[in-house]
């Protein structure tokens, strides 16, 4: 089915949907004029009201989400399906190993080759045998747990029966439905990734003191040009000079996250025989998202496009720019109590410190720090009730919101 809006061209395709469902053909009815609908109305309607609602329910369940006249806003959050048998995903990271002492040489710091010595550690003047053991170190984080809700529309009978007088009012009915409640859809899934977004950005603010991530952009500039101006300044008066200091650091920042390092992200170590070992990460540009603040987007845009976007620096594909971050009345803030690892307990998660910021710019981040976990989309339609004739399709989602702070995520803000 090309699209929800149905016209009398595309309700063709559902027709012949519906009466293959109802009727039990392989789509063998076609539809090719209003005089031919009326034929296909009739053969529909002989099975049944009752069967022609269940075969619209089947329709609907299977064509719903392909489609969408409202697309839900931040769609560059990455998105996996762990399925409806597991609410759990398992990552495995490997702690980054150090280099080892020359055996191939008598060094500095031992003699490897001296008469007598042989292939073990002659009392610790020569480094350890060829099989000396050098464990990988393994890091497994779980990100665990379900977020559920319901959704519905009724469908009454008489409308049903109305809805087939002619080709035009089927098309309007059956686009009525899906049209409105597949916007409200759409409107709960940009919810649901909102809110995973504004999770993992309070949660950089939270633990930049270990990361780095969080960069006030006044006092950045203020720090690189010498001045002590505040937010309204920068956004007004001085707002070339500002936007081209913007620019640079934005290209600065995503060519360091290239580099293997422990910036930019949460780094758990561990400590084995007197040695600790981190957690390297580098995010390559391809693997880099962005999103930004629109209205100042748009103030940048004349110079941000060229200078950022091409093949050298982030591609326009990883971009998306947001008129609001939290509340549209409130539109450059956010106000957010983040969920966040335990950094002195890898193994558990703590609620951060309330995040209060005015004026947040945008987001860099690894694709992988940021995802939404579908485990469960489907819909269901019930027997028609009886006494008043309707019936109700249902839809049920189970999803889990991902942060993974152990990747890259820079927070860019004005104080």
């Amino acid at each position: 089915m090309p699209g929800r809006t149905l016209t009398p061209l595309d309700c063709y395709q559902l027709i012949n949907a519906i009466a293959a469902e109802a009727t039990g053909q392989d789509g063998t009815l076609t539809a090719v004029n209003t005089s031919t609908f009326v034929s296909v109305g009739e053969s529909i309607l002989r099975t049944g009201t009752e069967n022609t609602l269940n075969a619209i329910s089947l329709v609907l369940g299977r064509t719903f989400m392909a489609v969408r006249p409202y697309e839900a806003k931040l769609r560059i959050v990455n998105a996996i399906n762990s399925g409806l048998y597991a609410n759990r995903v398992r990552k495995i990271s490997y702690l980054s190993r150090y280099a080892q002492p020359s055996g191939a040489f008598n060094t500095d710091l031992y003699t490897n080759h001296a008469m007598g010595y042989d292939n073990n550690s002659n009392g610790g003047s020569s480094v350890a045998s060829m099989w000396e053991q050098n464990q990988p170190v393994p890091l497994e984080m779980n990100f665990a747990g379900s977020s559920v809700w319901d959704d519905s529309t009724t469908v009454y009978e008489k409308q049903l029966q109305a809805a087939f007088r002619d080709e035009a009012s089927f098309a309007d009915f059956m686009g009525g439905i899906m049209t409105e409640k597949g916007n409200d859809i759409e409107s709960e899934k940009e919810a649901f990734n909102r809110a995973t977004l504004l999770n993992f950005m309070a949660g950089i603010y939270d633990l930049t003191a270990v990361t780095g991530g969080a960069i006030d952009m006044t006092a950045a500039y203020n720090a690189w040009a010498g001045t002590s101006y505040t937010r309204a300044q920068l956004l007004s008066t001085y707002r070339k000079e500002f936007l081209g200091f913007y620019v640079a650091t934005v290209k600065k920042l995503s060519n360091q996250l290239t580099n293997r390092s422990m910036k930019y992200h949460w780094s758990p170590s561990k400590t084995i025989n007197g040695v600790t070992y981190n957690l390297l990460r580098h995010t390559p540009k391809s693997k880099q998202k962005l999103i930004m603040f629109r209205p100042f987007w748009i103030d940048a845009e004349s110079l941000v496009l060229p200078e950022i976007f091409n093949d050298q620096y982030l591609k326009i594909d990883n971009f998306e720019a947001v008129d609001f971050w939290q509340d549209e009345l409130v539109p450059a803030g956010i106000n957010i109590t983040p969920a966040i690892p335990d950094t002195s307990d890898p193994t558990t998660q703590t609620a951060g410190a309330a995040v209060a910021l005015d004026y947040v710019l945008g987001v860099l981040y690894d694709e992988d720090a940021l995802l939404v976990d579908y485990q469960l989309d489907s819909s269901y339609s019930t027997p028609v009730e009886a006494r008043k004739q309707y019936r109700n399709i249902w839809w049920h989602f189970k999803k889990n919101a991902i942060n993974d702070f152990t990747e890259n995520g820079i927070l860019l803000y004005m104080g």
